[in-house]
């Protein structure tokens, strides 16, 4: 995701409203997101389709860790050999 740029990535929310295409254009074009305003403080922001996606992705990443980690400290993890063992019984030896 691109640089909020202060001067270029705020609009009072009328302004939005009047001009949203070209909000929309500019956000699609550019890549940087676009914080909307209202009575001079940040009421929205507007994102593109992939920084929302980018952004959707890391958090869920992230999530994962947390979970993993959560999982190591609660001691529900198993040692690689105790997988592949269990693996081998539940579905036979891999042909080389």
């Amino acid at each position: 995701m691109n640089q909020v740029r202060i001067s270029e990535n705020f609009v009072p929310v009328s302004e939005f409203k009047a001009q949203a295409a070209e909000w929309l254009r500019r956000v699609a074009e550019t890549g940087a997101p676009v914080i909307v305003t209202q009575n001079g403080r940040p009421a929205g922001v507007l994102l593109s389709p992939a920084a929302f996606d980018e952004l959707t992705e890391q958090a869920r990443f992230v999530e994962a860790v947390r979970d993993g980690l959560h999982d190591l400290e609660t001691g529900r993890v198993r040692s690689h050999a105790e997988v592949v063992e269990r693996m081998e019984t539940r579905f036979g030896r891999a042909k080389s």
